[in-house]
C-alpha cells in the first residue's frame, strides 16, 4: 500500500497478499491500526495530492486521477470525510 498508494486496492487483494482472508485481514488491520485499510490509505494519498497541489500546475481532476481517485469527485470526498476527522487542511487551500 506503501509503495503505491494509487492503485485501485482491494481488501481481496491485501488479503491474498497478506495470506489470509478478507474479514481476518479487515479485522486485524483495525486492530493494529485502528482503521479499516481504506481509510488508512486515505492519509498517503492526501498527502501526495497536497504536494502535487503545492508544486505544479496540475488540474484537481489529474491530480485526484494521479493518487488513486476515480473522479474528482470521490477526491472532494475523501478529503471532507478527512478534515471532519480534524486532519490537516483540505488539499486545495494549500495552493499559493
Amino acid at each position: 500500500m506503501h509503495a503505491e498508494p494509487e492503485r485501485d486496492w482491494s481488501v481481496s487483494e491485501l488479503a491474498r497478499r497478506s495470506g489470509t482472508s478478507r474479514a481476518t485481514l479487515a479485522r486485524r488491520f483495525a486492530a493494529e491500526v485502528g482503521m479499516a485499510p481504506h481509510a488508512y490509505l486515505r492519509r498517503p494519498r492526501m498527502q501526495e495530492a497536497a504536494v502535487r497541489l503545492r508544486e505544479s500546475d496540475d488540474g484537481l481532476a489529474s491530480i485526484a486521477a494521479r493518487v488513486g481517485y476515480d473522479s474528482e469527485f470521490a477526491f472532494n470526498r475523501a478529503a471532507r470525510a478527512r478534515r471532519a476527522r480534524r486532519e490537516p487542511v483540505h488539499p486545495r487551500s494549500l495552493r499559493a
